[in-house]
């Protein structure tokens, strides 16, 4: 946390704002993992103002993810409402991703939900919402970000395997 927070006073004394709110989700994403909620809040709003003034929209999209996590693990509010602010926060996320078509976004935005929604249990619509992105996936499966969603639509009861259809295709791709 620390590093982070002297990279942040560094970047910030150049007056560069490009690429800043990733690295302000980064702290932010730290202060969660370290329970401070209202730390994290502030950056993520911090984040979200320079993306705003730079346009970085893909950033605006993760942090909206973000904030949506923050938002689950909040003390203050009735547990329906923290989840019902939370799926907001995903569903304002995968709409960002999908009209951006930003894959990896959508995924992880798609494992979010679908962790929220296994918690309600809402098993089939979160193993639904999952396996669709997890598909469109053709390469990578040895990323991060894959292999945990492989390993959640498995506790979902799906499957990650691709059907003989779908293997022939990504190979007639590859061949063209």
């Amino acid at each position: 946390l620390a590093l982070i927070q002297q990279g942040q006073t560094a970047l910030s004394a150049t007056g560069a704002n490009i690429g800043r709110p990733h690295w302000l989700m980064g702290l932010a994403e730290a202060q969660k993992k370290l329970n401070q909620r209202e730390e994290a809040q502030a950056t993520l709003a911090s984040a979200l103002a320079v993306a705003n003034s730079t346009e970085e929209r893909i950033t605006e999209a993760e942090l909206y993810r973000v904030q949506g996590e923050l938002m689950l693990q909040s003390p203050v509010k009735d547990q329906k409402s923290k989840e019902a602010e939370a799926e907001a926060y995903f569903f304002k996320t995968l709409d960002l991703a999908r009209s951006w078509q930003a894959k990896s976004v959508e995924l992880r935005a798609a494992m979010s939900l679908a962790r929220l929604w296994r918690a309600q249990g809402k098993v089939i619509e979160a193993r639904t919402i999952l396996d669709e992105i997890y598909h469109w996936f053709t390469e990578g499966f040895d990323t991060k970000d894959l292999r945990e969603a492989a390993e959640l639509l498995r506790a979902l009861g799906g499957t990650t395997e691709r059907s003989r259809n779908e293997k022939q295709e990504t190979e007639d791709k590859t061949r063209e």
